[in-house]
């Protein structure tokens, strides 16, 4: 809905099976979300991009990878990746031999 508690007290509690439980708020006294800054989209696509790319090759996905792995299937175990699936890795300088 595009809104944020705007520092109301909860007047509800959804309980879940996971450690976390959903807290309800009143609409009317909800306010407007604030919008991102510029600077905290570049936070996020760096974060993003640190969960996105493969430490091997250097490719980074549209998805993140496994946090067990830390690389993509294809640098793990050969699976090949469907070039859709990834940004091509930023080409290095070609420096004159």
């Amino acid at each position: 809905m595009g809104l944020r508690p705007g520092g109301q007290d909860p007047v509800a509690e959804v309980k879940c099976r996971g450690p976390k439980n959903g807290l309800l708020y009143r609409i009317d006294l909800a306010l407007p979300k604030r919008p991102m800054t510029l600077a905290k989209e570049a936070a996020l696509d760096k974060a993003m991009a640190a969960r996105q790319t493969c430490s091997a090759c250097g490719r980074r996905y549209f998805h993140c990878l496994s946090v067990a792995l830390g690389i993509c299937l294809e640098c793990h175990d050969g699976t090949s990746a469907d070039p859709a699936s990834y940004i091509a890795p930023p080409a290095g300088h070609q420096l004159a031999a």
